[in-house]
């Protein structure tokens, strides 16, 4: 009895091992090769005005993402009735959220720019090659 090709190329597909992680399934699959470059190597390639173009695109970039994840933080509180509320603190508000945002990716942040920062270098690199 024989199989159809289609029949056997999917055994043997489920006969082989499978790839440990989804970056090495990606690369069975062929996709990612230049993905892999090291930042380093990367940023020796790209002008030093882009480069530093790039890094505060990415720091602007997860200063919004802080600023819009401290918003729901900030809906639940309360004003103070004495020196607080009204319209002055409901148009300033945002804005002092924007600042807190800014200052956390100042300090640190949550790694998000870092990354951001290495995805916008590959892309810099697949688009000029």
């Amino acid at each position: 009895m024989t199989m159809s090709p289609a029949l056997s190329t999917a055994s043997a597909a489920r006969s082989a091992p499978p790839a440990s992680s989804l970056v090495e399934r990606a690369q069975a699959a062929g996709f990612g090769v230049r993905t892999l470059a090291k930042i380093s190597d990367l940023e020796a390639k790209i002008d030093p005005a882009k480069l530093a173009q790039i890094r505060k695109s990415a720091n602007e970039f997860e200063s919004q993402f802080v600023s819009q994840m401290l918003g729901p933080m900030f809906e639940g509180i309360g004003t103070d009735e004495t020196f607080g509320g009204g319209r002055g603190e409901e148009m300033f508000r945002p804005m002092l959220i924007e600042q807190f945002g800014k200052q956390i990716t100042q300090r640190g942040g949550f790694g998000i720019a870092n990354q951001v920062y290495g995805e916008l270098l590959r892309a810099q690199e697949a688009s000029h090659g």
